[in-house]
């Protein structure tokens, strides 16, 4: 039997929280000398508008099924903090546009496989509904633990610092990051409410995890090939990657790896990873979120 998930909804209080990013001074490769970095993490921006929307569908399609009303608010929390995190990333995208580098056509794909592949299937009967919307939270579910995952490094990444990265840009992947440790447990617990089966969760973890590996990749060429300063010059390389993760601008890909084995442990749970102290602690310092409370 799986071990049962820590009561951690006794004292959680998600709350969506307003920032302004002011993006007029952001150079094409925000961290100056390297387009491949660059690229790599701005991938984030490419995925997370259609990919938290998308998210959102899923919860609110499963706030009927859910009978724990602390739950119930995290779901709700939840909801509105992505709501809040795809606008800022779409503030990025329609940037880059400005830029010269053109996001559309990668995006209108992301938004296909979102709203016709993995979204809810018309004409089910209510098994069937209840089936395919505990499948699409268990997608959700390992997809969530990556974010978690990598708001914990953007965090604790002071490589991006050492490069001089734009400061802008930083305090949204931290602020992000951040919001992204406090509520890395929502979508796991939710699943856990509705289906406490370990098969789920490796099912999730089996289509989500080599999803996003393939996304990134193929967003990561897109990005390079449509940058026009390059010209098509640069072709993405793990080997190159690996380079750039061990210079603290990348995620290390081993840590990324065994991230997603640990979510394969029967007595895995997402308070494992990271700070909630070390991200609440950011939230109330981040500069977007003072300059908007500043207005």
């Amino acid at each position: 039997m799986p071990k049962t998930a820590p009561e951690v909804h006794a004292d959680l209080v998600l709350e969506p929280r307003d920032v302004k990013f002011d993006w007029s001074a952001l150079p094409l490769h925000w961290i100056p000398d390297e387009p491949v970095a660059t690229h790599t993490i701005n991938v984030l921006h490419l995925l997370l508008p259609e990919g938290e929307r998308w998210f959102i569908k899923v919860f609110k399609d499963a706030l009927p099924l859910i009978t724990d009303e602390s739950l119930r608010e995290e779901v709700l929390g939840f909801i509105g903090q992505e709501s809040i995190h795809a606008e800022a990333h779409q503030e990025v995208l329609d940037h880059l546009l400005t830029q010269g580098l053109d996001p559309r056509p990668y995006v209108r794909q992301l938004a296909w496989l979102f709203q016709r592949v993995l979204g809810e299937k018309p004409r089910l009967g209510p098994r069937q509904r209840r089936e395919n919307i505990i499948e699409r939270v268990a997608f959700v579910a390992a997809i969530e633990h990556f974010t978690a995952f990598l708001g914990n490094w953007a965090l604790n990444s002071p490589g991006l610092d050492r490069a001089k990265a734009d400061a802008t840009m930083v305090d949204l992947l931290r602020w992000h990051g951040a919001e992204e440790v406090e509520h890395r447990s929502v979508a796991f617990d939710l699943m856990v409410h509705l289906d406490p089966g370990y098969l789920r969760r490796v099912r999730g973890m089996a289509v989500s995890g080599p999803l996003l590996v393939h996304l990134w990749v193929r967003g990561v060429r897109f990005l390079l090939a449509a940058d026009p300063t390059l010209r098509g010059r640069i072709k993405p390389s793990w080997r190159e990657a690996w380079e750039i993760s061990q210079r603290g601008l990348l995620p290390d890909p081993v840590q990324s790896l065994r991230s997603g084995l640990r979510y394969l442990k029967r007595g895995y749970h997402p308070t494992q990873e990271g700070s909630s102290a070390q991200a609440l602690g950011y939230l109330a310092t981040s500069p977007a979120a003072r300059a908007a409370a500043a207005r």
